[in-house]
């Protein structure tokens, strides 16, 4: 007997995260169902990429019988970034990714070679959006978006660690000891976006206000024959294109 696969499952009966919100491309931009609510709060968490490890080494080539120290420094580890990009109209893109991990720098090598610095992980805000965090029952902002492309960090990266050619001297000509890579920062951090409207529509029951919503954007507020009070307020996009 043949099973029935559920509906709207893909061949390997699971279903991307875009799939199950209902997130669909229309003209190069995402297109929400009205299933998916505004987003204007999210909590997610960050941290900073820890630092790389110092290397200890020694050189040795032919003919050269005191070479010396050569352990290179490890890298630093990345950054959180908040970025303040005007395109955005809510939280969404922090609804399906609730964690943003920077990479972890690389260790230091031979020939005082330091490793390379961890990538840094980028998180694309709307304007108005305020992120703070709690720490011991105090609200701590970090910074709100006002402008576009306004960038500050929310988790840095942790220090790297120093090669044994950091720790050379005039008395200690062979240093054997080396440091290890600082862990980065981590927090949950939360987001608050507060919405600042170009068009506010204001007026008595009745005179077309959800019906001019609803016909110059992708609102879908309710509209009927006769008298009723809207409770909540309904918000209308209008992208050009």
């Amino acid at each position: 007997m043949a099973h029935k696969k559920a509906g709207g499952s893909t061949r390997n009966g699971r279903d991307s995260i875009g799939k199950r919100l209902g997130i669909k491309l229309f003209g190069g931009q995402q297109v929400y169902p009205e299933k998916v609510h505004f987003i204007d709060h999210a909590t997610i968490l960050v941290q900073g990429g820890k630092g790389g490890n110092g290397l200890i080494s020694f050189r040795r080539e032919k003919y050269i019988p005191y070479g010396g120290p050569d352990g290179g420094n490890g890298g630093d580890g990345g950054d959180v970034w908040i970025y303040a990009n005007q395109n955005l109209h809510d939280l969404s893109t922090c609804v399906m990714q609730k964690a943003f991990i920077a990479e972890n720098g690389k260790n230091g090598k031979k020939k005082n070679s330091a490793g390379k610095k961890g990538k840094d992980i980028i998180i694309y805000v709307p304007l108005g959006t305020k992120v703070f965090y709690i720490h011991n029952m105090h609200e701590i902002v970090l910074g709100n978006t006002t402008q576009h492309d306004e960038k500050f960090i929310v988790a840095r990266g942790g220090k790297h660690g120093y090669g044994n050619y950091h720790f050379r001297s005039s008395v200690c000509r062979t240093p054997k000891k080396c440091t290890q890579g600082e862990p980065g920062e981590s927090k949950t951090i939360k987001l608050s976006f507060t919405l600042s409207a170009n068009v506010g529509l204001f007026g008595l029951p009745n005179t077309g206000r959800s019906l001019f919503m609803k016909t110059i954007s992708r609102a879908k507020p309710k509209v009927a024959h006769y008298p009723f009070t809207t409770i909540f307020p309904y918000l209308g996009v209008i992208v050009k294109i």
